[in-house]
């Protein structure tokens, strides 16, 4: 047992491995002080089965960690001839199931070695950094005390074309370093007649406690499985998950033998977990994939998160997300100027909640006119510019699932269209040149709006031209009016079933057109002040007037 902390959880867990029946030989990190080392030595002298190594200096990534490993087991191999198999665990490796259970598994694989060992020509073991190089380069200084040293020694090396010869009759290999191997395996290690120069290649390889038993104990064992009986998860970073009292039943459900890392404090494991059990052997095979899965989602909420949600603790950029919020929606621009009482009718038309301009400059227009809306969100427009991105993203968390519908156009907030255009999740069907209908229903004299018209007219060109863009990962489709005008139904089927498929055949009414009668002759008139409304299409006043037209016949099922 390799100990360097929380040296009282340490007595416990040795206590509990000799109660089993299992001798203990302990090693504690030289860093700890005599004050607190000598205390634990008196606390287990009426231990006959817990004996202590000579102290090494172990530091993460160096060779004390190993040469602590190798003093302990050939005390531990000399003073106890029964012993047939040698666990290897640290001060945070709890057991789960009765001790009992581990020897009779281990009864059951009497030549059998537990210990993860993959080569590093054949597969990517590691989370992250070095791995053939651990072998081939120098690491003389330490990692986390000398980091710019470590890596401007390790940049010299690969400059200088550096690379270490491989003792002979070794193929590196990696994995985790807690292992149970069976004592012929580990004394052939220990009596290696290399001994010598292997130990120094591995002194000034990286992290040699992964590496050292997992290369020797390939040439040395006769029947080898990869895999250890520890259960030790890494996250993203390559850092060992921590279990607390939390994870209780988790790590029941698991079948493991043992677990690492057990947080000191989880008084609810060392109570549950410590017992001594007068059963009889439990022969259950261990089931870490019940666990691994779940850590695994783990592992991919923390690195992704979900999406649309954000808080203090995690604020990621656009560019890290791959949806920006938690639900699909729909926005819609042009259509409520357009047609008359449009958002009721699409409200009944879809299964959505419609909202109407949520970035229009006065206030908020929530469903239903509401001034403070789910998740106690104000309508204040002052609050939501200030950051339009969360407000749309606190809006779609909110309500999540439930659609959500809006309306956006020229008039709204600038640049709000920011937030949604590189959005996978947001559907947008735009008729473009139909906010000019307000200036047209003002009634205002052109030279009058002219200008203001010609400023509209950027703002519609800028947004456009974002979501025609092929970087947009929004769902878009735009109509010209006049190209929607020439056949509103069948279009107007079309935006439906690109928001929700199959709603616009189920669409059995159209709400009415606003009045159009002269605004060809409004349009004809602001291209002769010099606006040229392209983005309106090649519109003609007998096309858009319903009175003039013929009816259209309603569509109908036959049986």
């Amino acid at each position: 047992m390799l100990v360097h902390e929380n040296l009282h959880r340490a007595e416990q867990l040795a206590r509990h491995w000799v109660a089993g029946g299992c001798p203990v030989v302990i090693h504690v990190d030289s860093n700890v002080p005599d004050t607190t080392f000598k205390p634990f030595v008196a606390a287990l002298g009426d231990e006959p089965k817990v004996k202590f190594s000579t102290r090494h200096r172990c530091e993460w990534g160096m060779w004390g960690l190993v040469a602590a490993t190798l003093d302990a087991s050939q005390i531990l191999l000399d003073n106890f001839p029964e012993v047939r198999h040698v666990y290897l665990a640290s001060g945070a490796c709890m057991p789960l199931r009765p001790v009992q259970d581990l020897t009779a598994y281990l009864d059951r694989h009497p030549d059998t070695d537990f210990i993860e060992s993959v080569s590093t020509a054949e597969a990517n073991w590691a989370v992250d950094g070095l791995e053939i190089e651990r072998f081939t380069l120098r690491f003389p200084f330490s990692w986390r005390k000398h980091r710019l040293l470590f890596d401007a020694y390790v940049n010299l090396q690969r400059r200088l074309r550096v690379k270490r010869k491989i003792p002979n009759g070794l193929i590196p290999h990696i994995g985790s370093q807690w292992w149970c191997l069976t004592r012929e395996t580990l004394s052939q290690i220990l009596r290696n007649p290399n001994r010598k120069a292997t130990d120094r290649f591995f002194r000034r390889s990286w992290i040699p406690d992964e590496t050292y038993f997992q290369t020797l104990s390939r040439r040395f064992a006769r029947n080898l499985e990869s895999r250890s009986l520890t259960l030790t998860k890494f996250d993203y970073r390559g850092r060992p998950h921590v279990f607390y009292d939390d994870h209780l039943r988790l790590l029941q459900r698991s079948n493991c033998f043992v677990a690492r890392k057990i947080w000191p404090r989880a008084d609810k494991l060392f109570d549950t977990f410590l017992r001594t059990s007068n059963d009889s052997p439990n022969t259950t095979e261990p089931q870490p994939d019940k666990i691994n899965r779940l850590l695994a989602k783990a592992s991919e909420r923390r690195l992704k998160g979900r999406p649309g949600l954000a808080m203090q603790s995690r604020y990621p950029s656009r560019a890290a997300v791959r949806s920006q919020t938690a639900g699909h929606y729909a926005v819609f621009v042009g259509f409520s100027d357009l047609f008359e009482e449009f958002q009721p009718w699409l409200g009944q038309t879809l299964e959505t909640i419609t909202h109407g301009h949520l970035f229009a400059p006065e206030r908020v227009e929530f469903a239903n006119d509401a001034t403070v809306y789910k998740g106690a969100m104000s309508d204040s427009a002052q609050v939501r510019d200030y950051n339009c991105g969360c407000f749309l993203r606190n809006l779609m968390w909110n309500s999540r699932g439930t659609h959500q519908s809006f309306h956006y156009g020229p008039f709204d907030t600038p640049k709000a269209y920011l937030n949604f255009v590189n959005d996978p999740h947001a559907t947008i069907v735009i008729i473009s040149g139909a906010w000019l209908l307000r200036y047209f229903h003002s009634g205002a004299d052109i030279s009058e709006m002219r200008e203001d018209i010609a400023e509209t007219q950027k703002v519609e060109r800028m947004y456009l031209r974002a979501f025609e863009d092929n970087t947009s990962k929004a769902q878009v489709r735009i109509w010209t009016l006049a190209d929607f005008l020439t056949d509103r139904v069948d279009y107007m089927r079309s935006a439906l079933d690109l928001v929700q498929p199959g709603a616009g055949q189920a669409m059995h009414s159209m709400p009415n057109l606003v009045d159009l009668t002269g605004f060809g002759a409004f349009l004809e008139a602001l291209k002769n002040q010099g606006l040229y409304q392209k983005r309106v299409g090649d519109y003609k006043e007998d096309d858009s007037a319903p009175a003039q037209r013929a009816a259209r016949p309603r569509p109908y099922i036959v049986n």
